[in-house]
């Protein structure tokens, strides 16, 4: 769950720093991986990848959901107005 809110987080931050929506991304699509073969989640993840705590975390759904949606309107803004200026 905390991670899809740092999804949600580097998403929101990348406003103003295309740099941290290409981070959001790549977490994204990394935690994508630690889901099981239903795309259920853990409540944590060991640092070999292993699922640990309750099974299946229900809170963590609705935060993946929101970074998802989020994300998906911050990329599709930015490829639709293009780099920033600056760059």
């Amino acid at each position: 769950m905390w991670s899809f809110w740092l999804v949600e987080a580097l998403t929101r931050a990348g406003h103003a720093d295309p740099a941290m929506l290409d981070q959001a991304r790549l977490l994204f699509e990394r935690m994508l991986d630690y889901a099981n073969h239903l795309g259920l989640y853990s409540e944590q993840i060991s640092s070999q990848g292993e699922v640990l705590g309750n099974f299946p975390q229900a809170f963590t759904h609705p935060a993946l959901i929101s970074a998802a949606v989020n994300l998906d309107r911050a990329l599709s803004r930015r490829d639709s107005i293009g780099p920033p200026a600056w760059s």
